[in-house]
């Protein structure tokens, strides 16, 4: 039987290293594609702590061990973030960050370095309190471009590095809950070809502006429309529908799929002239049931799609973009939908280690314990996460949870809470025997 008191202990041990941790990766920026100043601090907190071996791979992502079996448990934290944004909506400087008694602030605290410190010092628990079952070792795994190219990284590790765990636990924010998936996405280009003209006189050209927008007004058509027989553009809501989706529970529990207009380019030979061309990106966010096909040919069935015919070009984007190494590893982009089971053993043995340590309810700092409290246990994320390849692309076993809030994700102030870095890093410490003893 495991001492759950002592795991507790130990990781309340770590509070102020953890905290001195994370404030000292945040303090350099580390946006996709520029992240080497956070690998470097996370690889030499890994061998401050004597892990068993720390590697970074070609792609960038930086890979620490403790044991030496045959079976991986791994731990994911994407160390990349986005931009700061506007600095006037910032209270204070978002890489000096700050903290107080219950709070640290500072881009990525949240999303998601905070969940890289919980996972090393879990590993390190683990190691002291000979938690490591045999014939595993745990794997904790910095990330790269996952703001980018969500899944990217894990898609290199499962290829190229050859390595494929047992199963993963992604450490993304979960505001105290344990996750078991979300909503795919895809990012989705059409292009629409007109003929220019003098803009004195329209009627002699062919104004792929008038034309994009006929296209757009179906696209709208699909995310607010309902599934009623007299729709001829049936809404996305249809995939929560038995009549359209057998995977219609899941896609429920996921909730349904979206799809908006994030871009738009045109070319003209000048402002007094008729559009030759016009084209738009759609973020496309996918549910249970639904696939990058089903969602192209969804957009080529719309009625001004088809009435426009060869001049319109529906097609998925490609995503190219070098890491901070100089590696490029072309993926298409496509982010799978995903979703573990609730009665599947690793969500069981996750549940079954925090109720284990802390109850059958979210905690977390006073500030938010009562609004986490207010929501079930097990849930889902609404944001993207690597699990898109982990689980969406791969089938390798993927669960959720992770210190800090979903809300505070891209947002100015972020912040994160001092008790989720320790209650992660207990939790995480706890999982492997439970997973292996269930």
């Amino acid at each position: 039987m495991l001492d759950y008191n002592k795991i507790k202990e130990a990781a309340q041990s770590h509070e102020k290293a953890m905290i001195a941790f994370l404030r000292d990766i945040v303090k350099d920026p580390g946006e996709s594609c520029d992240e080497k100043a956070h690998i470097d601090t996370i690889a030499a907190e890994m061998k401050k702590l004597n892990f068993d071996e720390v590697t970074i791979d070609p792609q960038g992502n930086v890979i620490g061990y403790m044991g030496d079996g045959d079976k991986i448990i791994a731990y994911d934290a994407h160390i990349d973030t986005v931009g700061i944004g506007n600095l006037a909506n910032w209270d204070f400087d978002p890489y000096k960050g700050y903290e107080n008694e219950t709070e640290i602030g500072g881009r990525g605290v949240s999303d998601q370095c905070g969940g890289i410190v919980s996972a090393v010092y879990g590993a390190r628990i683990m190691k002291d309190l000979d938690l490591i079952p045999e014939g595993c070792k745990i794997m904790v795994v910095g990330t790269v471009q996952e703001e980018d190219c969500d899944g990217l990284c894990w898609q290199y590790i499962i290829r190229e590095d050859k390595i494929r765990p047992e199963f993963v636990v992604s450490t993304e924010p979960t505001d105290g809950g344990i996750y078991r998936g979300h909503r795919g996405r895809m990012e989705i280009r059409v292009d629409v070809q007109g003929i220019s003209c003098h803009g004195s006189a329209p009627e002699r050209g062919d104004n792929a502006i008038y034309k994009m927008a006929d296209i757009l007004q179906d696209v709208r058509s699909l995310n607010e429309n309902d599934d009623a027989d007299d729709k001829e553009i049936k809404g996305l809501v249809k995939m929560l529908n038995p009549k359209y989706n057998k995977g219609y529970e899941e896609a429920r529990f996921l909730g349904k799929g979206t799809i908006t207009a994030s871009e738009i380019f045109y070319t003209s030979p000048s402002r007094c002239a008729v559009a030759d061309s016009c084209s738009v990106s759609l973020d496309r966010r996918m549910t249970f049931g639904e696939t990058w096909e089903s969602c192209l040919d969804e957009i080529r069935e719309l009625p001004n799609v088809k009435k426009y015919g060869d001049d319109v070009k529906v097609s998925m984007y490609h995503y190219d973009r070098p890491s901070y190494t100089g590696c490029v590893y072309e993926i298409e982009c496509y982010f799978p939908t995903w979703a573990i089971p609730e009665d599947h053993p690793v969500t069981q043995s996750l549940i079954a280690a925090h109720t284990s340590l802390y109850g059958d309810k979210r905690i977390g700092a006073e500030a938010v314990t009562k609004e986490r409290e207010a929501r079930p246990l097990t849930d889902k994320w609404t944001f993207s996460t690597n699990g898109v390849t982990i689980m969406g692309r791969n089938n390798i076993p993927c669960i959720g949870f992770g210190p800090g809030a979903e809300a505070q994700a891209h947002a100015p102030n972020e912040i994160t809470w001092k008790k989720d870095l320790v209650t992660c890093a207990a939790v995480y410490a706890a999982l492997p025997y439970n997973y292996f003893n269930k």
